[in-house]
């Protein structure tokens, strides 16, 4: 099958472009498969990062991807359709990861189907977690420009069918990301961030939003002991301040490690490999890609039982459910977790689960659903 996938692609950084890197790959091994990305993502005023962009320490991986789409400019949508279209693809995906991306994704999606080809969807989020008045209709009108949908939890198949009734929409979980190279030597890991390996390690990472529940996590650590510490990982999207502030006045402030940037690639298995488990605290959420770093290196992950984490978390088996986005639920969930040995018990699942949330099979999945419509 002759495939076009419209998507973030290096030279853009980031768990969007890293995951079209990684099915373009799984796509590649049967099929003919062509990456197409942003010529502007974002404006910059509206991106709230340091650099929308891969940097020199950045290892992500560049698969060519052929750069047509100006997220903000209508004028250049044809064109960017009549690119793609000269591949004459029998499958476009695209990629929606955010609402504000739907006019542009579902013009280009119309164009490219009236040449015959079908259009899929891979949506991570249907309704933002951070809303704005556009967001439904921009959304609606991705959903009516696509022949089917993929989406990556249950939570948000449900909110596309809410937003297009009629819609045909397979869920299909994240794959595991394993692009990241193998798991170090965890006194090495802590070596390389500067924390104690004895200490039990406690992880948030990736990026700091408000929905994302950290100052929750920050409060429910001082209900543990001194035989934890917490490393705080990620680039803030927004202001750090009031997180620092409640940092500086914590009791157990000693034992909170803060690396507040971007992680690299190159450095994201120092983080996972130092870590006894990762923690999920959000307010409200459709899936996390971050699980899917946490499953590849074997780290148990604790989460708030909030959209559909509880799908790809399985409890007690890769990890913990909170019943609740509060901080004492969440201090009581960590201290479950290292009682008895929980850890280990779940460290030793993982080989069958990375099988189960293998590139290979989300690919399989994607294309026979497509060959359905």
């Amino acid at each position: 099958m002759r495939i076009a996938e419209l998507s973030a692609f290096h030279p853009y950084r980031g768990g969007i472009a890293q995951f079209g890197a990684a099915l373009h790959k799984a796509l590649a091994v049967q099929h003919e498969v062509k990456a197409f990305t942003f010529t502007r993502q974002y404006p910059g005023f509206l991106f709230p990062g340091k650099s929308q962009f891969v940097e020199a320490d950045d290892t992500a991986t560049d698969v060519g991807a052929v750069r047509v789409l100006d997220s903000v400019w209508p004028l250049n949508w044809g064109a960017a359709a009549n690119r793609i279209a000269l591949e004459k693809p029998e499958l476009l995906l695209t990629r929606m990861w955010m609402p504000f991306f739907g006019p542009a994704m579902g013009a280009v999606a119309a164009r490219v189907r009236r040449t015959g080809a079908k259009a899929i969807g891979i949506v991570d989020n249907a309704v933002p977690h951070e809303p704005r008045f556009f967001d439904k209709d921009f959304a609606r009108y991705y959903f009516k420009r696509h022949n089917g949908f993929i989406a990556l939890s249950q939570a948000v198949a449900d909110d596309i069918r809410a937003l297009k009734p009629d819609a045909q929409v397979q869920v299909l979980p994240h794959p595991l990301y394993d692009h990241f190279g193998t798991r170090w030597d965890r006194s090495a890991a802590a070596a390389h961030l500067g924390v104690d390996p004895a200490l039990k390690t406690i992880l948030f990472f990736g990026l700091i939003r408000d929905y994302k529940g950290l100052d929750l996590l920050i409060e429910a650590f001082g209900q543990l002991d001194g035989t934890h510490q917490l490393v705080i990982a990620g680039e803030a999207y927004g202001d750090f301040a009031p997180y620092q502030r409640m940092i500086d006045a914590h009791p157990l402030r000693e034992r909170i490690h803060v690396f507040q940037r971007f992680i690299a690639d190159a450095e994201v298995p120092a983080y996972f490999s130092a870590a006894d488990c990762l923690v999920l605290p959000y307010r409200t959420a459709t899936q996390s890609g971050v699980t899917a770093i946490a499953f590849h290196f074997g780290v148990p992950v604790i989460a708030t039982d909030v959209g559909g984490l509880a799908e790809t978390v399985m409890h007690e088996r890769t990890g913990l459910m909170v019943p609740r986005p509060d901080a004492d639920a969440i201090a009581q969930g960590l201290k479950t977790f290292f009682e008895g040995d929980r850890s280990q018990r779940m460290r030793d699942n993982f080989d069958a689960v990375r099988n189960e949330l293998s590139w290979a099979r989300f690919a399989d999945g994607l294309v026979t659903f497509a060959k359905g419509l």
